[in-house]
């Protein structure tokens, strides 16, 4: 493999994956980051990132519509509860405190 870094100093995704598919293929962590020219960390960094990405590709059930009105909608329902919240704040903050027998019917 090609001992210089790509251009400025940074892998592309491509480098970093043959980087991390050597590293899972055996070779040694050390040696195979003063290969490259990167800390040890940084190279266990890519392996990290490329098993996450990897994890999230085996779930079982893909993303569709459904999930993001979901997602909308829990939403708008936590928007609703703090605009609740606020308002309960705001009637007993204007009622002073009045035991509940002194309040208005809210029928």
């Amino acid at each position: 493999m090609n001992k210089k870094k790509a251009s400025g100093g940074r892998f592309s995704a491509r480098r970093k994956q043959e980087a991390v598919m050597r590293l899972l293929r055996g070779e040694d962590l050390e040696t195979l980051s003063r290969e490259l020219g990167v800390t040890a960390g940084t190279v266990s960094q890519w392996r990290e990132q490329f098993l996450a990405g990897g994890q999230g590709a085996l779930h079982s059930r893909k993303r569709d519509e459904r999930d993001e009105e979901i997602a909308r909608f829990k939403a708008k329902v936590g928007d609703l509860t703090m605009d609740n919240e606020l308002l309960e704040a705001k009637i007993e903050g204007l009622e002073g405190g009045l035991p509940l027998a002194s309040r208005r019917s809210r029928r």
